[in-house]
């Protein structure tokens, strides 16, 4: 068990001087970390004391930025925290916990139920929750937004928005926890480009009897696919479109779905964001020039199911292991020591022909391998 006993409860964070100035500007330090979702959080858990390490939050209690996600926690996720010697706190818990999806192939008119194993949570309130676990020796900006990353002679400028100021720090060694869009990715690898969709999510009020969760393909509106579940007192719709039109592929699926018993009102809100989807084994961007991705960032995000969130916890921690181990090579032993990573997602890679292709996802469906029979809201 990889346990955090050293780590305390939520503390108020106030920014503080950095020990050097680089040329008569700035803070210097030896690492920055751009973001603290679950890979910036565990990352900042497992790194020494001895660095001097900042990091930086788009997030804050009172910030109106929430991370736009569906809120599931897929069973590798779970047991990633189990090694940390962690369990969820209750609060960040929401209703109801569903235990099968009911998968919909729209075009022809398929519905199977599979069971499955999510843990349904508020997903703001569970980076919080991770963030509160960072130690003190860790100094945290919250609530600004990175501008640019520079890679200077002697360090990597960052600089950063804070309540109307423009800010900037200096650091040896850069992490990019930043996700989909980050900025620290497209400044280390320009040329380098990972598939990227618009993910579009809407809240509605539930007012349907029976919660549940749902994931739908449709090959006319997205190759990707979308979802519903419902979360406390509200109802999600969510999904993953080609960015070029993605909202009016949206409504599009929206209409047709219901036929499928989906009664979608007027929006509470609406939420978008980036979402990668590695397509190929060579887009995966790990580390250069002291500069290192973790997460989304880094392209660790399963191209089957879009699941980040363990992969996140993972790297995160295993780039921390790398700081404290102190090899003569940083950006070599983080390579060797995320290569299981790279090698599950290529797995996941040849599963997406079974879900993605129609001909292959109904034969599948058709087959009834692995479905359980839903009869009245009885599983059989």
């Amino acid at each position: 068990m990889i346990s955090l006993n050293h780590l305390k409860g939520t503390r108020p964070r106030e920014f503080t001087c950095g020990f050097m100035f680089v040329n008569g500007r700035g803070y210097m330090y030896d690492i920055a970390i751009i973001g603290l979702g679950p890979a910036g959080s565990v990352l900042a858990n497992y790194l020494p004391k001895s660095f001097k390490t900042i990091a930086i939050d788009k997030k804050s209690e009172t910030a109106s930025f929430r991370k736009p996600c569906g809120g599931l926690l897929a069973p590798d996720a779970q047991k990633t925290l189990s090694k940390f010697g962690l369990t969820l706190p209750k609060s960040i818990l929401v209703d109801p916990q569903i235990f099968s999806v009911r998968t919909v192939d729209v075009k022809k008119k398929l519905i199977r139920h599979y069971q499955r194993f999510y843990m349904n949570m508020d997903r703001h309130k569970f980076d919080l929750w991770l963030r509160s676990l960072i130690p003190e020796s860790i100094e945290i900006i919250e609530d600004c937004v990175v501008k640019s990353v520079l890679k200077t002679e002697k360090a990597w400028r960052v600089c950063f928005r804070q309540n109307g100021e423009n800010k900037e720090i200096f650091a040896k060694y850069l992490i990019g926890a930043d996700g989909a869009n980050s900025i620290v990715r497209k400044s280390v690898f320009p040329d380098k480009k990972i598939k990227t969709y618009l993910s579009i999510q809407q809240w509605f009020k539930n007012e349907k009897p029976a919660p549940f969760y749902s994931s739908v393909f449709d090959s006319e509106t997205t190759d990707c696919y979308a979802w519903g579940l419902s979360k406390d007192e509200y109802f999600i719709f969510g999904g993953a479109f080609k960015p070029q039109g993605a909202r009016e592929k949206f409504e599009e699926l929206k209409n047709k779905l219901t036929a499928f018993g989906f009664d979608f009102k007027e929006p509470v809100k609406t939420e978008a964001c980036l979402v990668l989807r590695p397509s190929s084994p060579f887009r995966f961007y790990r580390a250069k020039d002291n500069a290192f991705l973790i997460g989304e960032a880094a392209g660790f995000i399963s191209p089957s199911s879009l699941e980040g969130i363990s992969y996140a916890l993972q790297s995160g921690y295993l780039l921390g292991k790398v700081f404290s181990g102190k090899p003569c090579n940083y950006e070599k032993a983080y390579k060797k020591a995320t290569a299981g990573i790279k090698r599950k997602l290529i797995l996941k890679l040849l599963k997406c022909p079974f879900m993605y292709s129609p001909v292959l996802r109904r034969m599948v469906m058709r087959s009834g391998v692995k479905a359980i029979n839903v009869i009245n809201g009885i599983v059989l």
